[in-house]
Order: structure tokens, then C-alpha cells, then sequence
């Protein structure tokens, strides 16, 4: 191109965008067409108020007296009959018809005389040139409208200002204010990031032998396991801007928009490559399509030629997260997309335990703080619950006017988030209070005798705010990834002693073991239908888990007969637990009304109480088995 030439899409010397030829005849057309359209659509809608009649009609409805009035215009008379006039007056319909030559004032005079109603219109000089003033308005008005939504399509915005871009957060260089030391508990998932991170900070090193940087990753795990927290790591470590937004932005009421903001957010990650893309929530836009074309599937389209359409030796790097893998198109799953899949896993004992220490670096703990024991009895949790664990600790350590955060908040912190606040003002009876504590003594006490199961850490009969009236915590003693038969029918056992207690000490059953109920049948479904732990159904699995990383339900994929058996199955197994709970119960019932009793007392004990009632039980029992009979003395 020659030095003198200038492009159109160019900024001229001011700065300013140059304004397109074609624009302005091109908006001036418009706005003719558009006029015209208006002032057809207003002369229809106009005479349709009226209906046209000959002369003789309106004749013979004078003469006929059937007029109640009349107008007359220079080139046609107006009139409504008596009928219509006798309507209401958003019902009346006027007739109009053409006015010949003649006497109009003989006849107008005439029909004064019989008491009708005559009118005549008078017609202004400037009528004509208020005409063109009218159309000379909408002309203008029109022609301004046009060329303002011309001057945006110019400018880039669209015709919807702007709607099309991208709503994407822009962090540049290391605003974003974290990195890898902030981030504990995956090391897994760091480490698979460790590579991209090098290969941003010395691309050279990868060029060299021919590798290429992978084009993405998708970051799969439960929610609140620290997805964000991660991808946000690695461009702080990466000193690279970093573009974050949901899947969710990309979908609006208007078809089209989601493709352009895809289209728009590479344009700006070109701009300032080496540079990582993070789409939170990824199955928002990238779940599966169907035979039906929607306007999802065009963003879908977009998100994926994009993808392949960049240079991956630019350094630009998407991540996505996501909770929901298994809905994902596979067109986007497929390597050269996506080529990596990073689970971001709940964190293990090591795992909470680092998470914890990240989270208490700015509070200001006292010594009997022992992290070891809160990450021991936090199994399952995953980063976002510590971190609120952490934070409440705190906020209830101002409540109570110290300075430190001391063990005791931790705990009651961690307590809150599983069953909520105590119920002050919450008031039982005394029947009531009594099945309350018989219920959790039942759990507890089935747990305490049986010795595979979990350890009891504490039990209460103080209401709290999840509508619990009390409740029964277990801690593990160590974390354990697998369960056998044995133990899970331990805990059915155990799931099922508070109403065994009830059945055993007031002959009666509560509404309370409901949710105990729900959890053991859910248990002895998923032994039977999912792991394979029956004689009646051997090694078939007839359910399959669905959304493994959300609540991770098991949904039953087989025949009407074979789920009739295996009702009769989980019956069977909830059956013999129950009757093994009672058994138990019943054997010390003794032990079960002193511990109880204990708790009417207390209101809430530990798991040290209760098994000093159970070791001093045994003990007593082993004391009496080693005593001599009366009749072994006299021998």
C-alpha cells in the first residue's frame, strides 16, 4: 500500500474513526422507506374507522329521519345514523361518501330544520404546508436514529451498543493477587499446571525441540474445592494477564450476542498474548448438543472454532472448571481443545491440614489451638467450608470479647456449619427430652460396642437451628478411602439404634429418626444396587451414579422385577440391622439408662464420658465373670 493511501477502517490524524461514505445516503434511504410504511399504515388505520356508503344511502337515510349528524368537507360528507349514535361511544362507527355538485347549503339548511346536527369543516391555508412540516419531523427524527445506530455499527459496538462484547474481568501482570503459596491441598492439580506456567516463562525452551503448549485444560472437581483459586494462581505465577468470566456470560436474550463476545474475547487475548482465558462454569455454554439447533449451539460453534483457530506457540491458554463433565460436548473434550483434564479433588488429611495453615496465617491464634485434630475431624470438607470455619471462629471469638481465636471456637465453628446454632429460646418437655436423649444414647452406645465403627466425639440434646433436637458426632480416627461389608453394616447398626432405643425403652417411635432412616436406606441400596454386596444380586450393578461431583445420587438403570428384588433385599438388610441394633441395646440397657440419664443431665457429654461409662461397664462385668460361685468355695 502506498504512503499516501488510507484505509477506511483507519484512524485519521485527529484520532477519530473516519466516517463511512456510504452511511449517511444509506440511512437517508432508510428513513424514506420507513416514513412511507408509517403513512400508509396511518391513512389504513385511519379510514378503517369509517365506512364508505354511496350518496343515494345517505339519501335515503335523510329521508328515512335516520340521521343524527352530519359534516361536510370539501370533497365528501361524513354522517352517523341514529343506531350507531346510540352506542357507546367507542362502538360508534361514522359513514362517509362523496360530495356532488349542487345547493349544499339548501340541503344543510334544510336538515337544520329537521334537527339534525351540521357541521362543515373548515379548511386552513397552511394545512398543505403543516403537512410537509409533519413529514419533514419524521423524516428527520428517523434519519437522526438511523445515523447514530450507523455511527455505533462503525465504531464497533453493534447495533445494540456494546452487547456483543465481552463481559470478561481483565487482571494484567499479577493483579490478581495470588499464587501457588496461596493455594494448599492440591498438589496434584499444581503440579499438572506447574508445565504451562514454564512453558509461559520460557517458551523458547519448547519451540526448540518442536513441543507445542497445550491449547487448554479443564479443571473438574466439587464445588468449593478451589478451581477459581487455582486457574487465578496460575497466571499469578505466570505474570500474564488473566481474563476470567463465566460460561453464563456468553448466553443473552438476543440470538447472536454469545458468539460475538466469544469472537470479542479472543480479539482482546490476541492483543496482549501471552495471556490466560478462565471460564468459571464451562457447562453453561458447553453442554452437549442435540438434533435441535439453538442459539446455545452457535456459541457452542463459535467457543470451538476459536479455540482451534488461534496459534498455541502465542501463549494463550484457556482453562475452564466445571462440576458437570459427564455433560460437556465431546467436540470440546476432544485432545486439541481441551487437551488436559485436572482433577481438583477434596483435599485429604495432609490436604486440610495445609488448607487450615493458609487460612489461619492472618489470625491470631492461642496455644491450645491444635490444627492437627480440626483437620482430623473435618474429614470430607473441602477448602471453601474451612475457610468459613476459619472465619466464624474468628467472628465468634469478637462475640465473646477476646483477642485470640482459641480451640473451643474452632470446634463449636465446625459444629455450626453441620448442624447450625443452638435453639435458645427452644423449649422441651420433659417426655421430650427424655426420647431425645434415649434416641442419641442409641447411636452412640451401638457405635461404642461395636469395634469397627467410627469414634463418638460428642453427643447433645440441645435444639439447634437445622431443626436437629440433637445430634451424634463422629470423628474418624484416620482417613479411609475404602469401607468393607462389615463396617457399613456397623453403620446401619448405628443408624438405626436411636429408634431401636425408642422401640426398647417407651415402647414407641418419633418422627426424630427420619432422616436416620433415610441415610440407612440409601446405605443398603447402594450395597445391594451399586456395590455388589448382596447374595440375592451377586456382582450386578443395577444403578449407575450420576453428577459424581455435585450430590453424587445413584439412580437404578434396570427391570421392574429386578427393582422389586432389590427392595426386598435392602428390606432384609435394614431388617437384620435393626434387629441386631435392639439386640445390642437391649443387652446393656442397664449402661443405656445410666448414660442417659447422664445426658438429661448434662445436656451434652464427650465421647471420653461416654466411654468411661462403657469401660467401667466392662470392667464391672469382667470383675463379676472372675469372681469364685458360692458353690465353687465349698468344693
Amino acid at each position: 500500500m502506498e504512503p499516501n493511501s488510507k484505509n477506511p477502517n483507519d484512524k485519521n490524524n485527529s484520532g477519530q474513526p473516519q466516517k463511512p461514505k456510504g452511511n449517511i445516503w444509506g440511512a437517508l434511504l432508510v428513513t424514506l422507506a420507513l416514513v412511507l410504511v408509517v403513512s400508509t399504515i396511518y391513512n389504513n388505520v385511519k379510514q378503517s374507522q369509517y365506512t364508505q356508503t354511496t350518496f343515494s344511502d345517505f339519501m335515503t337515510a335523510y329521508e328515512q329521519d335516520n340521521l343524527a349528524e352530519v359534516e361536510f368537507h370539501t370533497d365528501r360528507v361524513i354522517y352517523m345514523t341514529r343506531e350507531e349514535a346510540a352506542k357507546d361511544a367507542r362502538e360508534q362507527k361514522a359513514c362517509f361518501t362523496g360530495l356532488p355538485f349542487g345547493d349544499i347549503l339548501a340541503l344543510a339548511r334544510e336538515m337544520e330544520a329537521d334537527g339534525i346536527t351540521v357541521n362543515e369543516v373548515i379548511v386552513e391555508d397552511n394545512s398543505g404546508i403543516m403537512m410537509i412540516l409533519s413529514y419533514a419531523v419524521m423524516i428527520g427524527t428517523t434519519f437522526l436514529l438511523m445515523n447514530m445506530l450507523s455511527r455505533r455499527m462503525a465504531s464497533g459496538d453493534g447495533m445494540m451498543g456494546g452487547m456483543g462484547k465481552s463481559k470478561a474481568k481483565v487482571y494484567m501482570e499479577k493483579q490478581t493477587g495470588v499464587t501457588f503459596r496461596d493455594v494448599a491441598g492440591q498438589d496434584e492439580a499444581k503440579e499438572s499446571l506447574q508445565e504451562i506456567i514454564d512453558f509461559l516463562h520460557n517458551p523458547a525452551k519448547y519451540t526448540e525441540i518442536g513441543a507445542k503448549l497445550p491449547k487448554g485444560a479443564l479443571l473438574v472437581g466439587p464445588p468449593g474445592t478451589g478451581k477459581t483459586l487455582i486457574a487465578k494462581a496460575v497466571a499469578g505465577e505466570a505474570g500474564v494477564p488473566f481474563f476470567s468470566l463465566s460460561g453464563s456470560d456468553f448466553d443473552d436474550m438476543f440470538v447472536g450476542v454469545g458468539s460475538n463476545r466469544v469472537r470479542d474475547l479472543f480479539q482482546q487475548a490476541a492483543k496482549v498474548a501471552p495471556c490466560i482465558i478462565f471460564i468459571d462454569e464451562i457447562d453453561a455454554v458447553g453442554h452437549k448438543r442435540n438434533e435441535r439447533l439453538g442459539y446455545n449451539d452457535q456459541t457452542l460453534n463459535s467457543l470451538l472454532g476459536e479455540i482451534d483457530g488461534f496459534d498455541s506457540n502465542k501463549g494463550i491458554v484457556v482453562l475452564a472448571a466445571t462440576n458437570r463433565p459427564e455433560i460437556l460436548d465431546k467436540a470440546l473434550l476432544r485432545p486439541g481443545r481441551f487437551d488436559r483434564r485436572i482433577i481438583v479433588d477434596r483435599p485429604n488429611y495432609q490436604g486440610r491440614l495445609d488448607t487450615l495453615k493458609v487460612h489461619t496465617r492472618k489470625i491470631k491464634l492461642s496455644e491450645d489451638v491444635d490444627l492437627k485434630k480440626l483437620a482430623q475431624a473435618t474429614a470430607g470438607c473441602v477448602g471453601a467450608d474451612l475457610a468459613n470455619l476459619v472465619n466464624e471462629a474468628a467472628l465468634r471469638a469478637v462475640r465473646k470479647g477476646r483477642k485470640l481465636v482459641n480451640m473451643d471456637d474452632l470446634l463449636v465453628s465446625f459444629e455450626t456449619v453441620i448442624a447450625g446454632t443452638e435453639k435458645k429460646n427452644t423449649v422441651l418437655t420433659d417426655t421430650e427430652k427424655r426420647l431425645v436423649a434415649y434416641h442419641e444414647v442409641g447411636h452412640a452406645l451401638v457405635s461404642a460396642m461395636e469395634k469397627e465403627d467410627t469414634p463418638v466425639t460428642k453427643i447433645t440434646i440441645v435444639p439447634h437451628t437445622t431443626g436437629a433436637l440433637g445430634y451424634t458426632l463422629y470423628t474418624p480416627e484416620e482417613e479411609k478411602f475404602l469401607a468393607t461389608k462389615d463396617e457399613l453394616l456397623v453403620k446401619l447398626r448405628s443408624l438405626l439404634g436411636g429408634r431401636a432405643a425408642e422401640e426398647i425403652v417407651f415402647s414407641t417411635m418419633t418422627n426424630g429418626a427420619s432422616n436416620d432412616i433415610q441415610q440407612a436406606t440409601s446405605l443398603a441400596r447402594n450395597m445391594v444396587a451399586l456395590y455388589g454386596m448382596s447374595e440375592e444380586l451377586g456382582l450386578m450393578a443395577a444403578a449407575a451414579v450420576h453428577n459424581q461431583y455435585l450430590e453424587g445420587q445413584s439412580y437404578l438403570d434396570c427391570s421392574q422385577e429386578t427393582y422389586a428384588k432389590i427392595d426386598a433385599t435392602v428390606m432384609k438388610i435394614l431388617n437384620e440391622s435393626y434387629a441386631d441394633a435392639k439386640r445390642i441395646l437391649t443387652e446393656n440397657r442397664a449402661l443405656l439408662d445410666e448414660i442417659a440419664e447422664y445426658l438429661l443431665l448434662k445436656e451434652t457429654i464427650t465421647g471420653e464420658e461416654l466411654m468411661a461409662f462403657v469401660h467401667a461397664d466392662k470392667a464391672k462385668a469382667l470383675e463379676e465373670a472372675q469372681e469364685p460361685t458360692e458353690e465353687t468355695i465349698e468344693e
